[in-house]
């Protein structure tokens, strides 16, 4: 699997400088955290998951996550937990034959996409869908665990549950967890350091154990009666901006940190503005794609837009998304461009120090300070491509969204 393997070669040549590389289950997990990119929930009730799955997957959706938790009623956990089993179930034997072969549901190939996890309620939930899967898990990368915290224990319960399922599996591929920071211990302001430094020491003792750390901006509303709406970033309500704030400084690091996804952008129809458009008309311009931007503003995308590049700025790789329009543009604003690339290059392994001018004349590149920068860069560069020269976002979202 790749980003942006739906390109024909001749596309992807004009478009790309470097290409994504490939990815697989087996990649290196550093890998697999910076390429989660667009990473989509679903619910775990949907009738028809096998066959979204596989829809996804083709339209480029890299990663996802089937939700058994907000997004499913109480009274209906019973019923999707069987649809989970029933579906990985079928997705595993359609995979088991060489490429080419129909299984049950036809062509699904776990190095194909999408890289798949559950988000589960209890440790005791995970343990029970382990068991009921069987060999299936073996199509999964691992759990999503909701409001994770450990002042109560629930966290290391999880971790528990986690390696009495990868003991069970006799050598096989690591499974791992993506946790999800947003427990009210960690939002409100008075058990927040205390929360997030508990936090980071369990996920740093169990470092082999954690793919990503995802963050929970709707409950972290929640938490003060807030909700955003279209015209806003989550970085404009500031009491949710702290909390992402104190995470990236506690968890983030690039010293000994991880992978921080950005927060879910939960607004995906028309509706009322209040505020003006946030989407610069000159890119669009410049390309030649006016119509393209009247379609984001339609969709209400430019302020994802402008989230996206927000968490970027502020050490966020990655989104929540909750709507297959979302996928294109975190990709596109995922991809390196030729002048962050060539910076990343000349700063890499020059660990002796000094300054010069960049590459491309516009800035000064300091050995030291940027050093994490550059290898971040790089590494994001592996997984989502670097733009060849003069190719911008607009382009890369035409291509996209066509």
């Amino acid at each position: 699997m790749r980003h942006f393997s739906f390109l024909s070669d001749e596309h992807a040549s004009r478009l790309f400088h470097i290409a994504p590389q490939e990815l697989s289950l087996g990649s290196a997990p550093a890998v697999l955290a910076v390429a989660l990119g667009a990473t989509l929930y679903t619910p775990a009730d949907r009738p028809n998951l096998a066959q979204d799955i596989r829809k996804q997957a083709a339209r480029g959706c890299l990663s996802m996550v089937i939700c058994l938790e907000d997004s499913i009623a109480d009274d209906a956990v019973d019923s999707a937990e069987t649809n989970v089993v029933d579906t990985v179930t079928r997705l595993h034997a359609g995979s088991a034959g060489p490429r080419g072969d129909s299984g049950p549901d036809g062509d699904f190939h776990s190095d194909a996409g999408p890289l798949l996890f559950l988000r589960v309620r209890t440790p005791e939930q995970m343990l029970s869908l382990a068991r009921r899967c069987g060999n299936a898990l073996d199509l999964l990368v691992g759990f999503v665990i909701p409001k994770f915290e450990n002042e109560t224990g629930r966290a290391q319960q999880f971790l528990d549950a986690l390696h009495l399922i990868n003991a069970s599996r006799g050598g096989g591929r690591r499974m791992r967890i993506m946790p999800i920071m947003e427990s009210p211990l960690m939002i409100h302001g008075e058990t927040r350091a205390g929360t997030l430094s508990g936090i980071r020491d369990l996920l740093q003792a169990n470092r082999e154990d954690v793919l990503a750390v995802r963050v929970g901006a709707t409950d972290m509303s929640s938490a003060f009666g807030l909700r955003r709406s279209r015209d806003l970033t989550i970085y404009d309500v500031k009491v949710v901006a702290s909390v992402i704030g104190d995470i990236v400084n506690m968890l983030g690091r690039p010293d000994n940190g991880f992978v921080i996804s950005g927060p879910v952008w939960e607004h995906y129809s028309n509706s009322e503005r209040v505020l003006r458009p946030l989407l610069r008309r000159t890119p669009f311009a410049d390309a030649n794609e006016m119509p393209l931007r009247d379609r984001i503003l339609t969709a209400n995308l430019d302020g994802l837009i402008r989230e996206i590049e927000l968490d970027l700025a502020n050490g966020l790789l990655g989104k929540t998304v909750i709507h297959p329009t979302h996928v294109p543009l975190v990709h596109a604003m995922c991809v390196v461009s030729h002048e962050e690339y060539v910076d990343a290059l000349e700063i890499a392994g020059k660990n002796g120090g000094g300054a010069s001018a960049s590459p491309y004349g516009n800035k000064m590149n300091e050995m030291k300070p940027h050093q994490a920068w550059a290898v971040q860069t790089l590494l994001r560069a592996a997984a989502f491509g670097v733009a060849a020269e003069n190719i911008t976002y607009v382009d890369l979202l035409e291509a996209s969204m066509n």
